[in-house]
C-alpha cells in the first residue's frame, strides 16, 4: 500500500461523534459513531458532559483504525469538524467548570434579548456575523457572570467542546477562526477578538483560546493517548473548522450562487461568499471556513427534531407495528403522509418547538397548526410537519438569497434526504432542482479536504468536485409548485402575526414547567 494512502476527518456533533477514514480520493473505507446523551433536565437546559464526548472521540478513533486493518503508517493526517456555539469554563488546573452549553440552551435568553434590541448589539452583530441569541457563547458568558458569578471569578478560559478536546490531546487551548467566527466574540473583518464584545462579555482576550487559522497543524500527540487510538503520535491533526462550514465543502456547495440545505436534528441553508456579509434585518449568519471563503447562511432549531415529535405522537401504533416487521417507523409515517395531497389540504404547520433561530431569531416563537378543520385527520398533520420544516428552510433561504443572489443550484444532505416524499417537498416548495450527494459524509468529508488543502496535498478546495461521488436528482411538479405558492405568503403571514403572542405563551409556559 501507498504510504500515507488515508485521512480521517473527525465530526463531533451534538448527538454522537462520527469518524470517517477516507481514501485520499475520498472513497469512504471504514467509518463509526458513538453516541452520547444530552442533558435537559428542564426545557431551557441543554448540557453535555465534556468528558463522555471525549471519550467517544477516543474509542471511535481506535475502533475505526482496528476495523480498517490499515498500519498506523498509512493514516496521513486526522481533520476535525464540530458543532458549534458550546461552551465550556475551565479552571486553572484545566478542569472543567460546567459541562458543555450546547447551542440548544436557552438560559441565556433574557440576556440575549435585552442585549439585541440595543444598538450596541446591533453594532455587535454587524462586526461578528453572529446574530444575538442565547444559542452564542457571549450570551452564555454574559448569563454565567450575571447568574453564577462565583463560577465566573473562577474561570480561566472559556471555549467550546473541540478545543477541549484538542487541550486534552495537546495541552494548549487553540481555537479556530471557524469556531470563534459563530461565538460572538470575534471580529471577522480583522479576523481577531472583538474588543467591545469582551468588554461586553466582561472578560479579556486572556480568557479566550489563541486563534489560528482553519488549516492549523498540531503535532506532538501524547504518546499514550495515540496508542489508545492506535494511531502514530506523529500523525498530522489539522484543527479544521465547524461542521456547518464543513457540510458546505463536503457536498461541493462552495462555488457562488450554489446553496447548501441540510436537515439533521436541526437544518439550515448555507452559501459560499468571497467576503464577510451581514444582513441589514439581521437574520444571517457569516462563519469563516478560509480567509477566501465565508459561509452565509441561516440554522434552524427545528428539522428532524420535529418529525420525531410528530412519530411519537402521531405514530405510536406505526412505531409498534414498524418493531413486530423490522421496519423503520419514519417509513411507515411517510406513507401516511403520501396519502395526503401537496398543502395538506389548507393545513399549515409551524415548526416553531423548540424556539427557532433563522429567520425569527427568538427562543420564544412556539409551533402551531393553523387552518385545523374537521376534514383533517392524522395524515394530514403529519404530511404538515413535513412541510411545515421546508416552508420554514425557503423562508431562510429568502432571506439569503437577499445579500448572495437567487441560487442557481440547491444541494440537500442530512438525514431527510432518504425520504422519497420529504426530498419532493423540498423540490415543489423550494420550485427549484434539487441535487443530492450520494454520500451522507458531508461534514467529515469537509473537514478531510480542509486537510488535504493545510498540508498542500490540493492547490484548491474545488478538488472536492471529484470526491463527492454521484449525485441524484429531482425535480419539482409544477402542480405541486402552484399550491405551495399559494400556501406560503400564508405560512410567513401567521407568524408575523404571532410573534408578540410568541413571548406571552412562552412566559406562561416557562412559569409551568420550570
Amino acid at each position: 500500500m501507498e504510504h500515507s494512502s488515508y485521512m480521517m476527518g473527525i465530526d463531533i456533533g451534538t448527538t454522537s461523534t462520527k469518524v470517517v477514514l477516507f481514501t485520499k480520493s475520498g472513497k469512504v473505507v471504514q467509518s463509526c459513531s458513538k453516541g452520547y446523551p444530552l442533558y435537559s433536565p428542564t426545557p431551557s437546559v441543554a448540557e453535555q458532559d465534556p468528558e463522555e464526548i471525549y471519550k467517544a472521540v477516543l474509542l471511535a478513533v481506535g475502533e475505526v483504525m482496528i476495523a480498517s486493518g490499515i498500519e498506523k503508517e498509512e493514516l496521513g493526517f486526522i481533520s476535525f469538524s464540530s458543532a458549534m456555539h458550546s461552551l465550556i469554563a475551565m479552571d486553572k488546573e484545566g478542569n472543567p467548570l460546567t459541562n458543555s452549553i450546547t447551542w440548544a440552551d436557552n438560559r441565556s435568553a433574557a440576556y440575549a434579548e435585552k442585549l439585541k434590541v440595543t444598538e450596541k448589539g446591533e453594532r455587535l452583530y454587524h462586526r461578528t456575523g453572529t446574530p444575538i441569541h442565547p444559542m452564542s457563547p457571549i450570551s452564555k458568558i454574559i448569563w454565567l457572570r450575571n447568574e453564577h458569578p462565583g463560577l465566573f471569578n473562577k474561570a480561566e478560559k472559556f471555549l467550546g467542546i473541540k478545543e477541549y478536546i484538542l487541550y486534552k490531546f495537546f495541552n494548549e487551548y487553540v481555537m479556530d477562526y471557524s469556531i470563534a467566527s459563530a461565538t460572538g466574540l470575534f471580529n471577522i473583518f480583522n479576523m481577531t477578538w472583538d474588543e467591545e464584545a469582551m468588554e461586553i462579555a466582561g472578560i479579556g482576550p486572556d480568557k479566550l483560546p489563541r486563534l489560528v487559522p482553519t488549516t492549523h497543524v498540531l503535532s506532538n500527540l501524547d504518546e499514550g493517548l495515540a496508542a489508545n487510538m492506535n494511531i502514530s503520535a506523529n500523525t498530522p491533526m489539522i484543527i479544521g473548522a465547524s461542521d456547518g462550514v464543513l457540510a458546505n465543502l463536503g457536498q461541493n456547495a462552495i462555488r457562488p450562487g450554489v446553496f447548501a440545505v441540510t436537515i439533521g436534528t436541526s437544518g439550515a441553508v448555507r452559501t459560499v461568499s468571497d467576503r464577510p456579509l451581514t444582513d441589514p434585518k439581521g437574520r444571517t449568519f457569516c462563519y469563516a471556513l478560509t480567509d477566501k471563503h465565508w459561509v452565509i447562511g441561516g440554522p434552524v432549531n427545528n428539522g428532524g427534531i420535529t418529525f420525531r415529535w410528530a412519530r411519537d405522537q402521531f405514530g405510536r401504533e406505526e412505531i409498534a407495528r414498524a418493531k413486530e416487521l423490522g421496519q423503520d417507523p419514519y417509513e411507515i409515517l411517510t406513507e401516511m403522509a403520501t396519502n395526503i395531497a401537496p398543502g395538506s389540504d389548507g393545513l399549515i404547520f409551524h415548526p416553531y418547538m423548540a424556539g427557532e433561530r433563522a429567520p425569527l431569531w427568538s427562543a420564544d416563537a412556539r409551533g402551531s397548526f393553523f387552518g385545523l378543520a374537521l376534514h383533517h385527520t392524522r395524515d394530514h398533520m403529519v404530511r404538515s410537519v413535513l412541510e411545515g420544516v421546508m416552508y420554514n428552510l425557503y423562508s431562510v433561504l429568502l432571506a439569503v438569497g437577499e445579500l448572495t443572489g437567487v441560487p442557481e443550484k440547491i444541494h440537500a444532505s442530512g438525514g431527510f434526504v432518504r425520504s422519497k416524499l420529504w426530498r419532493q417537498i423540498m423540490a415543489d416548495i423550494f420550485n427549484q432542482k434539487v441535487t443530492i450527494p450520494e454520500s451522507f459524509e458531508s461534514s467529515s468529508l469537509g473537514a478531510a479536504i480542509l486537510g488535504l488543502y493545510a498540508l498542500g496535498e490540493i492547490e484548491s478546495l474545488d478538488a472536492v468536485e471529484d470526491m463527492i461521488g454521484n449525485t441524484n436528482e429531482l425535480l419539482p411538479i409544477k402542480e405541486n409548485v402552484k399550491v405551495y405558492q399559494e400556501l406560503m405568503p400564508i405560512y410567513l403571514s401567521v407568524s408575523q402575526l404571532l410573534e408578540g403572542d410568541y413571548k406571552r405563551i412562552a412566559d406562561f409556559q416557562r412559569r409551568h414547567l420550570e
